[in-house]
């Protein structure tokens, strides 16, 4: 085993990408030779005073670099041709705001790191009524869209209403999906510097994006509940956020769903702090649980987001954003300038969905789907700590002694099964630890595709990382 220890001072970004470049830089110069065994990851781990998960991760960056190989019980070796790779240097931007999910899946894995919704055959649905459109309107299909049609709006009207309640059909603009939304709304209502508060796990791509539109996240303090309002008011007294990214129910990933309570009390700080509040209801549709929305407390301040990507059809990425009153004309603004523009086929596939009840069946049909595979991962993980719900298309694992999220994850990247580490959901460097895993189950047409890869799943947890590759 060749001795070779990492110089945590050099590079950017997070730890384990720092000593991943370092690994690969020291096979490029020879340091580390072909063939050379690098140190088992306890021991390297130990050595340079970080976790072993931190170690974890960056040998399996190395690993999709193409640079080393590894075999249970043998060690992590650097490939034969690893000294010529090809793959160039590595791009700042990506190693700074891409998360912890491959760019580029890898070939031959199950997908359970994705929460798309189900295939249930709405492709021919959505063709049919493509054909339609491109029959009824070519030119529109052929320009550029500088309008924004009723129908578009009463269809988003339609999909964000909630129970008994709905936004004004005025102030709503269909978007290029959720994400393409909320950058929006924060691109319109902060600038430069300004702070958005996020949960300590939530989903990250949002201030991922915020960031690089050159604003910071200010961090508050959850409980199994969702986010506690003294902790808010605590953020929002010392770092004057200008907005908050909040996902009242269905919270992803932890499944929080805020309490009527709690929901009344962050809205009376955000007024008292003059904080907007910017409502991801995308997976809280799928919930309908009977709690009004923030939308619905306090429509003079929240952005409210809706969509088709998680229960009806990701590909079609259409969504709709309800603004506070006078707010719709800046969002339209900023979206044209943070996407380029929203294309007519896009608008008009979304609203025809919506509008003729085949959105509505989808969805039907694929809650159907999601609730069976829920009740397979009921009973296939009964006797561990996870949370689910039977209208969700993913789980959140707390895995046992001595399993870290990252270990877990390689484990089961070793065995050809996707899943997300903990740290793909934190939105700023945090020094929590949770000990968790988020299971997607939604891939696939076919039922047995899911249950074969959450068996997988369950089969590691009873192993100890000592006897898989995770650990060399």
């Amino acid at each position: 085993m060749t001795h070779w220890l990492p110089t945590l001072t050099n590079g950017h970004g997070p730890l384990y990408i720092r000593i991943a470049d370092e690994a690969e830089n020291a096979i490029k110069s020879g340091q580390l030779p072909q063939g050379a065994k690098l140190p088992p990851q306890r021991d390297l781990a130990y050595d340079i005073g970080v976790t072993i998960g931190t170690i974890s991760r960056a040998y399996a960056l190395l690993r999709e670099r193409g640079l080393v190989t590894g075999e249970v019980g043998r060690g992590t070796y650097v490939q034969a041709d690893a000294t010529v790779s090809n793959a160039g240097p590595r791009d700042a931007a990506a190693l700074t705001y891409g998360g912890t999910r491959s760019l580029i899946p890898p070939p031959g894995k199950l997908r359970f790191d994705t929460t798309a919704a189900v295939d249930i055959g709405q492709a021919e649905i959505v063709g049919r009524i493509m054909m339609d459109i491109a029959t009824a309107h070519p030119g529109e299909i052929s320009s550029y869209t500088r309008t924004v049609s009723p129908d578009w709006q009463e269809a988003g009207r339609q999909w964000l209403s909630h129970g008994g309640w709905s936004p004004d059909a005025e102030q709503i603009l269909p978007q290029l999906g959720v994400h393409a939304g909320i950058n929006a709304v924060i691109a319109a209502v902060t600038g430069t510097g300004d702070r958005v508060v996020c949960e300590h796990l939530t989903y990250s791509q949002v201030s991922r994006s915020a960031t690089l539109m050159g604003r910071q996240i200010a961090l508050v303090d959850s409980d199994a509940d969702g986010i506690l309002p003294e902790d808010f008011e605590r953020v929002c007294a010392r770092e004057h956020p200008k907005a908050a990214f909040i996902m009242s129910s269905g919270q992803n990933p932890t499944l929080a769903c805020l309490p009527l309570s709690r929901r009344k009390d962050l809205i009376e700080i955000a007024r008292t702090y003059n904080v907007w509040l910017i409502e991801d209801y995308l997976y809280g549709g799928m919930v309908g649980d009977d709690i009004p929305l923030l939308a619905e407390l306090a429509p003079d301040r929240t952005f409210l987001l809706n969509g088709l990507s998680k229960s009806v059809a990701a590909g079609v990425r259409g969504g709709w954003v309800a603004c506070p009153p006078h707010m719709s004309n800046r969002v339209r603004v900023t979206q044209k300038m943070v996407s380029g523009g929203l294309p007519f086929l896009l608008a008009e596939l979304s609203a025809r969905l919506v509008l003729s009840g085949a959105a509505s069946e989808i969805r039907g049909k694929v809650l159907a789907e999601i609730t069976a595979r829920e009740a397979i991962v009921r009973a296939l993980f009964a006797g561990h700590e996870f949370r689910s719900h039977p209208r969700l298309p993913f789980f959140w694992l707390k895995l046992p002694e001595p399993w870290l999220s990252g270990t877990f994850k390689q484990a089961a990247l070793d065995a050809d099964v996707l899943i997300d580490d903990e740290d793909e959901f934190k939105p700023a460097r945090s020094p929590r630890v949770y000990h968790h895993v988020r299971v997607g189950f939604s891939e696939g047409r076919e039922r047995q595709h899911s249950s074969d890869g959450l068996a997988v799943v369950r089969r590691l947890l009873d192993q100890s990382p000592l006897g898989t590759s995770a650990i060399m």
